[in-house]
């Protein structure tokens, strides 16, 4: 796979340093709805499915690419030993800002997704939303994620063939009819306070905005000796109908994998 362009991270870093604020605001919505609990059951039973009678609390997670730390707060919140990371100093701020009491229970790291300094083996859980189509080399990101889980670990990450319409032609055709149904439905759009043309430019430097999913990522997973598996309608679990309206062509994914014991 290609690697992306030098500049590619240093226009992604700002760009998410900048969205840092709006983004924060986006997950303190979500943590006063009802995706707080929609999430927490999404991300639990999960867990709690392939550990069994595991105590929470002596079940560690880490939470990559945490941004505002939603997906972390939902998890200390429930008991979890977590750790999370992002790569941006301005988001691991707003994480902290939204979790509030929680913040002393969650040990925040600027890090890299793609180069994770954790000594290997030490985490029983990874989970990550919205982040892996963002990596500029997403390979090397499961390798390490890999490497970290303990055997007999587990891998949870969703997301979304996000930016596909701007390579595939039937994906473009799907993109549009979703902004004319944001339009005529009034759902609330999800572009609002996003600047689409910066995300775009970050996209197309992005290897994995031209690839299909989550094929991809089972042929990298399997490649690393995990055994993998996708949920291509985890989107009915966990988005609400705004986000369906805005993204129906592009459906949230799941893609679970175990660590060989």
């Amino acid at each position: 796979m290609t690697k992306a362009p030098q500049n590619y991270t240093c226009e992604n870093i700002a760009y998410w340093t900048k969205r840092a604020p709006g983004y924060a605001q986006v997950n303190r919505d979500e943590l006063g709805s009802r995706q707080r609990q929609v999430w927490s059951r999404a991300l639990d039973s999960r867990i709690r499915a392939h550990f069994g009678r595991r105590p929470r609390g002596e079940t560690a997670v880490l939470d990559v690419g945490t941004g505002p730390g939603f997906f972390a707060i939902i998890l200390a919140e429930l008991g979890y030993q977590v750790t999370a990371v992002d790569y941006t100093a301005a988001m691991l701020e707003q994480a902290r800002e939204n979790a509030g009491a929680l913040a002393g229970r969650i040990c925040f790291r600027q890090m890299d997704a793609e180069e994770l300094t954790f000594p290997a083996g030490c985490f029983d859980v990874v989970v990550s939303r919205n982040l892996t189509w963002n990596l500029r080399a997403p390979e090397r990101a499961y390798a390490h994620w890999t490497r970290v889980l303990k055997p007999g670990g587990l891998l949870l990450n969703f997301d979304a063939n996000w930016y596909r319409y701007l390579y595939d032609p039937q994906a473009e055709a799907g993109h549009r009819r979703d902004r004319e149904n944001v339009r005529v439905t009034g759902a609330e759009d999800d572009t609002a306070g996003t600047d689409v043309a910066a995300m775009e430019r970050i996209a197309r430097q992005a290897p994995l905005s031209g690839r299909s999913r989550p094929g991809w990522d089972l042929g990298a997973l399997r490649a690393l000796g995990m055994a993998a598996s996708a949920d291509k309608e985890v989107w009915r679990q966990v988005w609400t109908r705004d986000e369906w309206v805005n993204n129906a062509s592009t459906p949230m994914f799941l893609v679970q994998a175990e660590k060989a014991r």
